[in-house]
């Protein structure tokens, strides 16, 4: 959500910013904007639209000269997408130009007063508040001003200001919204994600909350808010930059969906050593499992859908309650939570806004927390107990696939894990699991190899107007997922149903033609999801079965049957949500959607 990009060296600015942005577009955006000090005053290009219209509109940033600047696509909270309401904003004289991810909760109090000082607004935004009250609080000292205004402003920010009286420098600050700086050679950057900058250095500063950042040419200085300087551990990316590239696939969602054999591999393969999983990330121990009371899964989206999955596997194994909240909601309804829960949060940016939100809910009541993240030195990875990162490399597509995938892994690892140190396995069942855990990353290969036939099937079913997905216990959190996946990169109105609420009002939904993928992967199941089926075909559906290779009762009540390999049933979500991937992802193709970038949503939400 939102992107912010700003450079300072020797090089032209304006086509590393537009550049720069381009590597960020994958976040969700509306407009696009650079501001850029051109020896007298700071110039401000903006346009609503893809970056393709500013892109042509500046001639790829050759009209715009300057070796600093700032740049940012937005993602429309306060005002509609205009030219007006992109960033950056400019103060009143135009002596600060400010760009801005997240939100000023107290902004209209702050406009008032700054209205009744005199300046005058023009956007709709609540960034444009921080510009007039940096030139309001301005008076010689660029950094008093910071602090000033960090002190009056409520809410989230990632922060990037020029300044005409520094034209030498420009100044980034960061609260519960990333931004990283990056380290070059007689250059130096900020940006919301590694990708933007990637092409120009691999060294990098995570910023942590309130601390304010000078670049300059050939250096960069960090500071708190007590102005006191902080020293930090350079990070150095060690993944290969083609890793954000598309690789000559299509859209990254289908080059995605395809590394998640290797994504797997890499996450699981370091975590088993000598057939016994290994958390060395954690310091949860054996009596520290023992004495859970009850553990809470928080996380938003997808991530959601893994905390679903991982409320079955985890009360299966191990016995010990589990209750899955959406984020949002978990930080309102006054959890009863505590120093015997253990509270796993889930995030593949690790700067989701209402997680992190959440995950500070439950440290103030004193329950210990463990993060499953993908980004290091993300806010919630750096404010969690224990963390154990996702090793999937950058998504760049909206739509999660490999870091799902991931994620269901590791999952599926600290289950086993405590299961063993309860006691709750035996040393052959403990055997097995691991065995077939090792197994995932080749299985889903061979589900891949097989892609042309949910091909074939997203043909026939792309003009569908309503879809819908059933399944039962694990099939059903699966059927979450696969819903979510399709709707969000196709438009097309779906849902997913408990198999067996079906007959408690759902049903009147089914007519004639209706598509219902039907998820039947359990055994024990099995035959109760068939019932379902039957019950949506005896009023017009035509059904899509899911369900694995030894079952073969499904290919007589569905129309159409996707099969994937026999593996312990509790790991079978990372199995059957491949199929579901693909699907979504042609019905969409077929459309001539916008894959990697469907509408009105964010990569990473960082905002309420």
């Amino acid at each position: 959500m939102c992107g912010i990009v700003g450079y300072i060296g020797k090089r032209s600015v304006a086509p590393i910013l537009l550049e720069g942005l381009s590597k960020l577009e994958y976040r969700g955006y509306d407009s696009a904007g650079i501001a850029v000090y051109n020896g007298s005053e700071i110039q401000v290009e903006k346009a609503k639209g893809r970056l393709a219209v500013l892109s042509e509109k500046t001639n790829g940033g050759q009209s715009v000269n300057g070796t600093v600047g700032i740049g940012h696509t937005r993602w429309a909270t306060h005002g509609e997408p205009s030219d007006v309401n992109a960033h950056p904003h400019l103060s009143q004289s135009g002596r600060f130009a400010v760009v801005h991810n997240g939100i000023i909760e107290n902004y209209i109090a702050l406009k008032k007063r700054l209205e009744s000082k005199g300046f005058e607004f023009i956007s709709e935004t609540d960034t444009e508040v921080i510009a007039h009250l940096f030139e309001y609080y301005y008076k010689g000292d660029i950094m008093e001003a910071v602090t000033k205004v960090i002190n009056r402003v409520e809410g989230s920010y990632a922060l990037g200001v020029l300044c005409v009286d520094y034209p030498d420098q420009f100044i980034a600050v960061r609260k519960a919204s990333p931004l990283i700086v990056g380290i070059g050679e007689d250059e130096n950057f900020i940006a919301s994600d590694v990708t933007a900058i990637l092409k120009y250095t691999r060294n990098i500063y995570y910023l942590e909350d309130d601390e304010i950042v000078v670049l300059k040419r050939d250096g960069v200085e960090i500071y708190n808010m007590d102005l006191e300087e902080v020293q930090k551990e350079v990070f150095t990316v060690n993944w290969d930059v083609s890793a954000a590239e598309k690789g000559g696939y299509e859209h990254f969602m289908m080059k995605e969906i395809e590394e998640q054999p290797k994504a797997l591999r890499d996450t699981i393969s370091p975590r088993i050593n000598n057939g016994k999983v290994v958390l060395d990330d954690i310091s949860l121990t054996t009596q520290d499992i023992k004495n859970i009371r009850k553990i809470y899964i928080v996380a938003c989206g997808s991530a959601y859908h893994v905390g679903v999955v991982g409320k079955y596997v985890i009360e299966k194994m191990c016995r010990i309650p589990v209750e899955v909240q959406v984020a949002s909601e978990f930080r309102y309804c006054d959890p009863i939570v505590g120093s015997k829960d253990l509270v796993i949060v889930i995030s593949q940016s690790g700067e989701t806004a209402d997680t992190l939100a959440g995950l500070k809910e439950a440290k103030n009541h004193g329950a210990r927390i463990l993060s499953i993240v993908n980004v290091v030195g993300s806010a919630i990875a750096n404010a969690s107990d224990d963390v154990i990162y996702t090793w999937a490399g950058p998504e760049i597509a909206v739509a999660t696939t490999k870091a799902y995938s991931t994620q269901l892994a590791v999952m599926y690892l600290i289950a086993l894990y405590m299961a063993d140190k309860l006691g709750m396995v035996t040393s052959g069942e403990y055997a097995r699991y691991v065995k077939d855990i090792e197994a995932l990353p080749d299985m889903v290969a061979k589900i891949l190899e097989n892609k042309d036939e949910l091909q074939y099937l997203a043909s026939k079913f792309y003009n569908c107007k309503s879809i819908f997905f059933i399944g039962r216990n694990l099939d059903y959190a699966v059927s979450l997922e696969g819903s979510l996946k399709l709707k969000e990169i196709s438009y097309i109105h779906s849902e997913a149903y408990a198999a067996g609420e079906l007959k408690h009002g759902t049903i009147s939904l089914i007519e004639e033609g209706t598509l219902v993928i039907a998820l039947a992967t359990g055994s024990e199941l099995f035959d109760k999801t068939v019932s379902n089926v039957k019950e949506v075909k005896a009023r017009g559906a035509v059904v899509m079965g899911v369900t694995t290779e030894n079952q073969d009762d499904m290919d007589t009540v569905a129309d159409y049957v996707v099969k994937v390999p026999q593996i312990n049933e509790t790991l079978l979500p990372s199995l059957t949500v491949i199929p579901l991937q693909l699907f979504g992802y042609y019905v969409a193709s077929l459309k001539g959607c916008d894959i990697d970038k469907p509408r009105n949503l964010a990569k990473s939400v960082t905002v309420e």
